[in-house]
C-alpha cells in the first residue's frame, strides 16, 4: 500500500520506480507484488487494500493452526507505572490464553491480561491478532519472538536471560575519552530508535558508553549508578520519581529529559564534544628577510630585517629557511623601531629582532613566523 495519495504531491509511480530499484516489483510494471493507493486520513483505498489482504491470503493458502500454542512477535513494549511491564503482540499461530506462560528471548511471565485492539479484556487471542498482554516480568525487546511454555521453570531453563539488557564490551584506547550515559525512555521502541541514533555519532576521540538502557521512570538505582560512574541520565518523554531527584541533587548527577529525539542526539553530541581535547594549530603570521646580523650571543642574535609579508608579533615562534630549504627554529624575544620596544611590525617595514633559537643567523635567511592557538576539538 502507497500511502498518503490524499496529498497532492504523492507520485505512486515514482514509489514503484523506487521501490522496483530495491527489488520489488509492483504488478503494473510485470512483477508480481499486488499494489494499491490508500489514504489513512481519508479512508480512501482502505476497503480495497483489505480485500486485497484476503485475496493475497486465500491465493498464497495462507493458514494457521489454532490447537497449538501460540507464537509470534513482540511490536511494543513499554513499562506502565500501574500495570507493569506491558507488551503488544502478533499472534503468527496458534491460541494465546489468558494464564498462558509466555517467554521471549529475554524474560518470561505467565499472562494476566488479554486485551484486543479496542482495550477490552479477552480471554483468549487468535492468529493474526494485535493484542496487549500483562505479565512479563520484565519489559520484552520489541522484535522479539514469543512462544507459550508449559510451565514457568521451562521457559526458565530455555531463555538464556531473564532481563532485558544492553550491557555492551568497549575497547576503549588511552587517548580516547568518555561520556557515560544512563539511558532512560517511556517505551523499548523509543530506547532502541535513540541508540540506533546515537550510534551515528563519530566515537573516534570521545566514546560513547550506554551504561544502562531502560524503560520507565528515573529511579534511585539510576541515581547510584550515574554517581558512581559519573555519568550523564538521560530522559525520554519520562520523569524522575521524586527520592530519585533529591539523591540526584545531593549526589551532583545531572538528569536532561526530553521530548524530541532530535533534541536528545543533539545535546548528547555537544556533551561528547566538550570532552575533545582542544587542538593546537599553528597559525602563519608572516614572513621576514634577514638584511644584517648586529651581535651574536650564545643562542641569541640581534638582526635587522624587513617584513615582506603579513605581520610579526613579539613572543611569535618561527621557523629559518635558507636556500629555500628549514634549517631550524626559533623564537622572537623581543622587536624595535626606532630604539623603542613594539609589540609588532607590519609588511613593508624594517625592525631589529632579538632572536633566540638552535641556528645561528646568516643575512639572505628567510623567517617565517607563526602562533600555535588551542582551537575547540571536533568529534
Amino acid at each position: 500500500a502507497i500511502n498518503k495519495i490524499d496529498k497532492p504531491e504523492t507520485n505512486m509511480e515514482k514509489v514503484k520506480r523506487e521501490l522496483a530499484e530495491q527489488g520489488i516489483l509492483a504488478e503494473s510494471m510485470g512483477g508480481k507484488i499486488p499494489c494499491l493507493g490508500t489514504s489513512a486520513k481519508t479512508g480512501k483505498g482502505i476497503p480495497e487494500l483489505l480485500e486485497l489482504v484476503l485475496l493475497v491470503a486465500e491465493m498464497e493458502d495462507l493458514k494457521a493452526d489454532i490447537s497449538k500454542p501460540a507464537e509470534g512477535v513482540v511490536i511494543e513494549s513499554y513499562l506502565d507505572a500501574n500495570r507493569g511491564p506491558t507488551a503488544t503482540l502478533i499472534l503468527e499461530d496458534g491460541v494465546l490464553k489468558k494464564g498462558d506462560v509466555l517467554g521471549t528471548s529475554s524474560t518470561f511471565g505467565k499472562i494476566r491480561i488479554i486485551e484486543d485492539f479496542q482495550a477490552k479484556s479477552i480471554a483468549q487471542a487468535l492468529p493474526s491478532m494485535p493484542v496487549v498482554v500483562l505479565g512479563f516480568e520484565t519489559v520484552p525487546g520489541v522484535g522479539e519472538k514469543f512462544k507459550v511454555f508449559e510451565n514457568i521453570e521451562k521457559a526458565k531453563q530455555e531463555i538464556k536471560g531473564l532481563k532485558w539488557s544492553k550491557s555492551q564490551v568497549f575497547d576503549i584506547k588511552p587517548e580516547q575519552r568518555v561520556l557515560n550515559l544512563v539511558l532512560k525512555t517511556d517505551v523499548l521502541g523509543s530506547l532502541e530508535a535513540i541508540e540506533e541514533i546515537l550510534k551515528e555519532i563519530p566515537q573516534e576521540k570521545v566514546v560513547l558508553r550506554i551504561l544502562e538502557g531502560g524503560v520507565g521512570e528515573i529511579n534511585e538505582s539510576d541515581v547510584k549508578l550515574a554517581s558512581g560512574a559519573r555519568a550523564v541520565i538521560v530522559g525520554f518523554r519520562i520523569k524522575s520519581n521524586q527520592i530519585a531527584g533529591k539523591l540526584a541533587l545531593r549526589a551532583g548527577v545531572r538528569i536532561l529529559n526530553f521530548e524530541l529525539i532530535y533534541e536528545l542526539a543533539q545535546t548528547v553530541r555537544q556533551l561528547m564534544e566538550k570532552r575533545v581535547e582542544p587542538e593546537t594549530v599553528k597559525k602563519s603570521l608572516g614572513k621576514v628577510k634577514v638584511l644584517a646580523i648586529f651581535k651574536t650571543e650564545k643562542n641569541r642574535q640581534i638582526i635587522g630585517g624587513r617584513i615582506v609579508s603579513g605581520k610579526i608579533l613579539k613572543g611569535a615562534s618561527l621557523e629559518i629557511f635558507r636556500n629555500e630549504e628549514k634549517v631550524g627554529s626559533g623564537k622572537i624575544v623581543t622587536l624595535k623601531r626606532d630604539q623603542n620596544e613594539v609589540g609588532q611590525v607590519e609588511k613593508g617595514k624594517e625592525c631589529g629582532i632579538l632572536y633566540e633559537g638552535d641556528v645561528e643567523i646568516e643575512e639572505g635567511d628567510i623567517f617565517e613566523v607563526y602562533i600555535k592557538e588551542r582551537i575547540k576539538g571536533e568529534l
